[in-house]
């Protein structure tokens, strides 16, 4: 990214004194810990900051708000009459810039007249920010913000470098996927030695899940098939699993990794279905021979996107419908791309 990309996001943050920062719905490790970082930098520069999300975080994660001391609240249940929108003198959205991410957030922002920032690392992005600092070669959304705070003479401390270390490994699979560059493992290395805990963060993420999560992951499973001759994985999740489980969405999270371990497999899908039953969240993963960015944008008329091997979209009508619609597409994508 230029040297000067930075600096209109510097000059515009940095004169805030009260800032609203939010980030997608089911945040994942990359989205609240860059949140988590962001709101503890700010915090250094003197800028207060409140945290919205859509959904609770995951609770393997909670102990970065707890140690942090870091309130969040939810549109879902009320907007607090302590955070009045004409308290922000600026909205920070980390890890999406796409309104699709963000339910509800649009209406309720439609008289706010501050500046609206963008950090994020997906292609991805809809023309409504004020400012966007926007990398798409970065592995994760805590590698521009790690960047960010380097040029704000932000000097890191264990809090702020167990957060952005949590957002880098588990947006890399642990410094496995493609994303994984020599950048990104000076950066975790600066983050060790800043204070990060590699064994506790590895223990919080992937080893600290829930029974009722193993339990959805062997029902989920059941429902593999292997089309277009091994070239793709798709599975299906229930309302019903969810409900025999004790599951939740959250729970759902690295199933699609599963099925990529099959060898023939270049690129696999889940499918969960919402609470209505009508409406249904896909997941996409690629091995680099089909962009399922693109593919889920178009899929979706623009509703959807992310990564080149990593995407998601939602989809209107019932799971059945949703699933061989899906599935036919995806088929037709990979032989146009197997006949170049």
């Amino acid at each position: 990214m230029p040297t000067d990309s930075y600096r209109p996001f510097l000059e515009n943050l940095s004169s805030k004194r009260c800032v609203l920062t939010v980030t997608h719905v089911r945040p994942d490790g990359d989205a609240l810990g860059t949140a988590v970082a962001m709101i503890l930098g700010m915090r250094r520069k003197g800028i207060e900051s409140r945290l919205l999300l859509f959904d609770p975080p995951p609770a393997k994660f909670a102990f970065l708000l707890a140690e942090n001391k870091i309130d969040w609240f939810s549109i879902a249940k009320g907007w607090p009459a302590d955070a009045k929108l004409d308290s922000f003198d600026a909205l920070l959205v980390v890890d999406t810039g796409t309104w699709s991410q963000l339910p509800a957030l649009k209406d309720h922002l439609a008289n706010f007249k501050a500046p609206r920032l963008v950090l994020d690392h997906h292609l991805t992005q809809e023309e409504w920010a004020d400012v966007k600092l926007v990398d798409t070669e970065a592995a994760a959304a805590g590698q521009i913000a790690a960047e960010l705070f380097k040029r704000w003479n932000v000097q890191l401390d264990a809090p702020m470098a167990t957060a952005l270390y949590l957002a880098i490994a588990t947006d890399t699979g642990w410094f496995q996927y493609s994303n994984t560059r020599p950048a990104t493992l000076r950066l975790a290395a600066d983050l060790l030695d800043a204070g990060a805990d590699s064994d506790r963060i590895y223990q919080a993420a992937y080893q600290n899940e829930r029974p009722q999560r193993l339990a959805l992951i062997a029902r989920a499973l059941q429902s593999l098939e292997l089309l277009a001759a091994g070239r793709l994985a798709v599975v299906s999740v229930t309302k019903e699993d969810f409900a025999q489980t004790g599951a939740d969405s959250g729970d759902t999270e690295n199933l699609i990794n599963i099925a990529m371990q099959v060898g023939t497999v270049q690129v696999s899908v889940t499918i969960s279905e919402e609470p209505s039953g009508t409406r249904q969240r896909v997941s996409l993963r690629s091995k680099g021979q089909l962009d399922v960015a693109a593919f889920a944008q178009k899929f979706s008329n623009g509703q959807g996107g992310g990564h080149a091997r990593a995407a998601g979209l939602r989809i209107d009508g019932d799971l059945a419908t949703a699933r061989r619609n899906l599935t036919a597409a995806l088929i037709a994508a990979l032989d146009a791309v197997g006949s170049k």
